[in-house]
């Protein structure tokens, strides 16, 4: 499967990325190579899954955690297929009507970089590690709500996911040739948070906080060793200690974490 990514043109002289993939592994952490960040939910607060709720309370339908696992981190008409074997009608209707809540929603819940943000790039940065931006929108809604924050991020800058849930896989063997424990996912979703214990991903949790959801006791069950409540939670300390269990194999219970691509 191929991968649809788009960057951004490179002025610097620094050479494609198939040369940056033969550069050593970075100064600052010692096995990690690559950090990937989700955009809705960790760097924007979360836009999808409060309007999914009310989008399903509000056509008479009983929303609670193994529907909102089923809906969450899917493309967009595998999520509204799904949706549809619950509330009736047609896929393709419910993501009409899905896009057309989002608008309402926004109107009163703008979206906004979270706090912290600006900080965790920083602080990524400053371990030399590679890092990359991904999710279910096209590349136009990292531009919009995150175009200050592209020199924190290597090409491609942005991994758009929607063809490949949860993506996990493509960005890690196609997108940068990497192992599987040479990468860290940080992301909101606990389906996502399954598929890196499946392959033997690092991975961080950051859970939306809105008041209904239910991704943080999910992530819980899936084992996900570090679950944060904020952005700034995410500190040296814990990326030296996330490191080191990629490079130990123990990112998981159990001795899961192991698996190299």
């Amino acid at each position: 499967m191929g991968v649809g990514v788009v960057g951004r043109e490179d002025s610097s002289g620094a050479g494609s990325d198939s040369d940056v993939r033969e550069v050593g592994r970075p100064e600052g952490l010692a096995h990690l190579r690559l950090v990937a960040v989700n955009i809705d939910g960790v760097l924007l607060n979360d836009s999808f899954g409060p309007v999914i709720r009310r989008l399903v309370e509000s056509r008479g339908g009983q929303y609670g955690p193994a529907l909102e696992q089923a809906l969450l981190s899917q493309s967009q008409l595998v999520a509204a297929q799904a949706a549809a074997d619950v509330l009736g009608g047609t896929a393709e209707s419910l993501l009409t009507s899905y896009f057309q809540e989002r608008e309402r929603y926004l109107l009163e819940h703008p979206v906004k970089v979270l706090d912290g943000a600006h900080r965790l790039m920083e602080r990524l940065r400053s371990t030399g590690v590679r890092t990359v931006c991904y999710g279910g929108l096209e590349r136009a809604h990292f531009d919009r709500y995150l175009g200050d924050l592209v020199e924190y991020f290597d090409e491609p800058i942005y991994v758009c996911t929607n063809d490949f849930r949860p993506g996990i896989r493509e960005i890690t063997e196609e997108v940068f040739g990497l192992r599987f424990d040479q990468v860290l996912f940080i992301d909101d979703v606990a389906r996502v948070a399954q598929t890196a214990r499946e392959l033997g991903v690092a991975f961080i949790g950051h859970p939306s906080d809105y008041d209904d959801g239910f991704q943080r006791p999910l992530m819980e069950q899936v084992g996900v060793r570090h679950v944060v409540r904020s952005l700034d939670d995410i500190d040296e300390e814990l990326l030296r200690r996330v490191d080191a269990e990629a490079a130990a194999g123990g990112n998981w219970p159990d001795g899961e974490g192991t698996r190299q691509g």
